[in-house]
């Protein structure tokens, strides 16, 4: 059986840290960002961990990812 290719677009979205988290950007961050407060644009800043629900599937996308 052939092996999994990684997922091309996720490979770009997704970082895997050393201990194995994967991490991903905030959503609603880029367009229209002049009429989101400024608070709201400093939180969406920055990284966070990819929710526990989510990361068999992901993780199973980005196999050959390390």
């Amino acid at each position: 059986m052939p092996k999994q290719k990684t997922h091309s677009g996720l490979k770009k979205r997704i970082k895997v840290t050393g201990t194995g988290k994967l991490m991903r950007h905030k959503a609603y961050s880029n367009h229209l960002a002049g009429s989101k407060t400024t608070k709201q644009n400093r939180q969406l800043a920055g990284e966070t961990t990819v929710h526990a629900t989510d990361v068999k599937r992901i993780k199973r996308l980005i196999a050959n990812l390390k």
